[in-house]
């Protein structure tokens, strides 16, 4: 009987298929790629104001919030305002050459805003973005 094999249904299968394991971790990670975003969004509420003439900016570490009450956050960091000049001179001369994204709520007085841009220029900084929504966005 050479080459003859034994068909027996009661032998033990020792492999493991690891396709729908595969299968199915790829499927959780593309879950998690679509709602990452919604889930980090900032914590803060912030409407801004609407303009049709906005633009998409580069991603920047210099990202600064002022809500209607006038708090500011750097980031998703809160920051109070006096401490924002020593964390501005801790940046050093290389954050010069970046530019600075500031979404303020419309709510929030004029005074406030130009309040961070000083502080942004006594530190440096002299390129600005003001973040706005397009008019047909909703939030």
């Amino acid at each position: 009987m050479a080459g003859s094999t034994s068909l027996d249904d009661d032998e033990v299968i020792s492999g493991i298929n690891v396709t729908p394991l595969v299968d199915i971790v790829l499927v959780l990670l593309i879950i998690f790629m679509i709602t990452a975003p919604a889930i980090y969004q900032s914590a803060i509420k912030v409407q801004l104001p609407k303009a049709r003439t906005g633009e998409e900016a580069k991603t920047t570490p210099l990202t600064f919030t002022i809500n209607k009450e006038g708090e500011l956050l750097w980031g998703k960091d809160r920051l109070d305002w006096q401490a924002l000049p020593a964390r501005l001179a801790a940046l050093g001369p290389a954050a010069s050459e970046q530019t600075a994204i500031i979404s303020a709520d419309q709510a929030t007085s004029h005074g406030t805003v130009i309040r961070l841009m000083d502080s942004l220029r006594q530190a440096g900084l002299n390129r600005f973005a003001l973040n706005v929504e397009a008019p047909g966005a909703s939030r």
